[in-house]
């Protein structure tokens, strides 16, 4: 696994390679995994930013998917080196709509979802600000 912090617009990039147990019978990424590429790429962008979502949750800020559009449009399979590819589409009071791709080498789109997050206190259940400092860092990082 590794991570490369975004520059002059490109996306924000997570490898993942396909393990067996990320597979089905049939030796192809069970679709539900495909979720979870994408969720540790949001969580490796924000850990790269040096955003603790530990720290945050101590201080009852917690992050939720609100809303998911994806597309399955190619199936990976076992071995495969696949790169998980984050943008920030949109940046509001209280929440974030990320675009994301999963790709391999040469450029093949096997998933693509826009997903809503929505900042929330977790003590109280209910929507609240992102962070300043939090806002800072995605706007800075041109992700």
């Amino acid at each position: 696994m590794s991570c490369v912090l975004p520059h002059q617009g490109l996306p924000f990039e997570l490898s993942v390679t396909v393990y067996y147990e990320d597979t089905d019978a049939g030796g192809v990424v069970y679709h539900s995994n495909y979720l979870k590429f994408f969720e540790r790429a949001r969580t490796e962008l924000l850990r790269t930013l040096g955003i603790n979502q530990g720290v945050l949750l101590q201080e009852h800020v917690g992050f939720v998917v609100r809303h998911m559009d994806i597309d399955f449009l190619q199936g990976a399979k076992l071995d495969d080196h696949l790169t998980v590819q984050t943008t920030v589409a949109e940046l509001k009071r209280a929440s974030i709509v990320f675009d994301q791709k999963i790709v391999n080498a040469e450029g093949v789109v096997f998933s693509k979802a826009l997903v809503k997050v929505a900042c929330i206190d977790n003590a109280k259940m209910k929507p609240k600000p992102i962070p300043s400092f939090i806002v800072q860092e995605l706007k800075s990082s041109e992700c």
